[in-house]
């Protein structure tokens, strides 16, 4: 390991000494690009990730130099690489620095990738906002290359956390979207019952039960085989429960239907969260009697 770090700092400093001195037509940008490069690789040997990382970085600046944009947003994306492994507010920090390069030079798919990789270092990070905000711009950019299914698993992240963040208008919306366009791919089709539960709990949680009776009459007009599937009579057979503010319905309902369907700890949240509520109103009666 320490032969890798002498070796890497014999190469930085023959990098900085090609920079500092005279060099024709960019060729001292280029001499010192190669020389980052290596000093790049023998730190990453030693896993001294910081230092690979920032490495990366002066590389990058030395394609920049060189007018190189699609080598210099390859090394900042190498820099965040490194960065991942001690701090992901250094490796956003790289990331968005390639994704604005790939936008400049107009490779869309690329700054779709980077937004998205950007997101899920922030969902790491429990930064929801921030994920929500880089997801919604990868998944523009990946519809906009029609890479649809980039597309809507940016697109299921965003209404995902907008629902963590009690943001349901956004996530129902998002929801019934994408079991639109299911719909019409033999592909997609088994996940559409799958995006209308997701919608409807969302719409469960917002807790109008005349929206959610007009929800569900919707989802059948969109998929008539809706009505047959287990995922309906659960909304269905909640909505009763909420209706009438019964909460050991309720229970029951989520119980057998877990039995035969594990819930997953989102759909958990969401269900908690429309049971506490309906606990609370029983109280506020319990008080009034």
């Amino acid at each position: 390991m320490a032969d890798h770090i002498t070796k890497g700092e014999e190469f930085e400093k023959k990098a900085e000494k090609k920079l500092s001195g005279w060099g024709l037509f960019g060729s001292k940008y280029e001499d010192a690009a190669e020389l980052y490069e290596k000093a790049a690789n023998s730190f990453k040997l030693a896993k001294s990730w910081d230092k690979a990382g920032s490495i990366n970085i002066k590389l990058a600046n030395c394609h920049l130099k060189l007018d190189s944009k699609h080598e210099a947003a390859n090394a900042y994306a190498d820099a965040a690489n490194c960065y991942k492994k001690t701090s992901n507010k250094e490796a956003i920090a790289c990331l968005e620095q390639a994704a604005t390069i790939f936008l400049e030079i107009g490779r869309l798919n690329m700054a779709a990738r980077y937004y998205k990789e950007i997101g899920e270092l922030y969902e790491v990070d429990q930064n929801l906002q921030q994920a929500i905000e880089k997801f919604d711009q990868a998944a523009e950019l990946f519809q906009s290359e029609e890479v649809t299914t980039s597309a809507n698993q940016c697109r299921q992240k965003v209404a995902q956390f907008s629902a963590q963040l009690e943001q349901y208008p956004k996530a129902i919306e998002i929801y019934e979207e994408i079991a639109r366009q299911s719909l019409n791919n033999n592909l997609l089709k088994y996940g559409v019952r799958g995006h209308l539960l997701n919608a409807g709990l969302c719409q469960l949680c917002k807790g109008d039960v005349v929206a959610i009776t007009n929800s569900l009459e919707r989802y059948q007009e969109l998929d008539p085989t809706f009505s047959r599937t287990r995922e309906y009579k659960l909304l269905a057979d909640l909505a009763v429960a909420v209706d009438e503010e019964d909460v050991a319905k309720f229970t029951d309902v989520v119980k057998e239907f877990d039995s035969m369907t594990p819930l997953d700890a989102w759909k958990t949240t969401l269900l908690l969260r429309v049971k506490e509520s309906l606990k609370a109103k029983e109280l506020e009666e319990d008080d009034l009697t």
